[in-house]
């Protein structure tokens, strides 16, 4: 639907046959950290201001709105996502399986937390995000080192765009 967002860099975006891709949405895929496609099984929906970030997601998916699922993830067939929740890098939820409304899914075994809860922190440092997300091993708890990193990284990446030539401009 309109505005809605494809950008495979340097990756590629494979959507399924009968998927529906809402206004707004965005699907990124990238090959900074490794081929981090997003793969959009059959007969999808992904809601209005959804980001899919390099990661697979399985057939009769439902990703509502604001739902965010990060690299290397992946949504087993039948499951949902539902509004405002957040499926975090690495992460694979079941088929069928149900992510709350505002929730954060991550680990191995799979569990949910809060937004408020207190062991979210050291959770999500855990996962290892931004060595999944952009290929930088940095430590958690030296945050400003980590995001100079990866707002390197994110640069070259982008500024290989620079000579793009624009087509269809009117």
């Amino acid at each position: 639907m309109y505005g809605a967002v494809l950008d495979a860099e340097g990756a590629r975006i494979e959507v399924g046959e009968a998927a529906v891709i809402c206004e707004n949405a965005v699907l990124r895929g990238s090959a900074v950290a490794g081929d981090q496609p997003v793969l959009v099984g059959d007969h999808v929906f992904v809601g209005p201001q959804a980001t899919l970030l390099g990661c697979e997601v399985g057939r009769c998916v439902y990703v509502a709105t604001a739902a965010t699922v990060l690299q290397r993830a992946r949504l087993g067939a039948g499951s949902v996502v539902a509004v405002g929740a957040l499926v975090h890098a690495r992460t694979v939820v079941p088929d069928e399986y149900f992510v709350p409304p505002h929730t954060v899914a991550l680990d191995a075994p799979l569990r949910l937390l809060a937004p408020g809860d207190p062991g979210l922190a050291e959770a999500v440092g855990r996962v290892g995000f931004a060595q999944a997300a952009f290929g930088v091993d940095a430590e958690w708890t030296d945050r400003i080192n980590r995001y100079e990193r990866i707002a390197e990284v994110r640069v070259a990446e982008f500024g290989a765009h620079a000579d793009d030539e624009v087509l269809n401009p009117g």
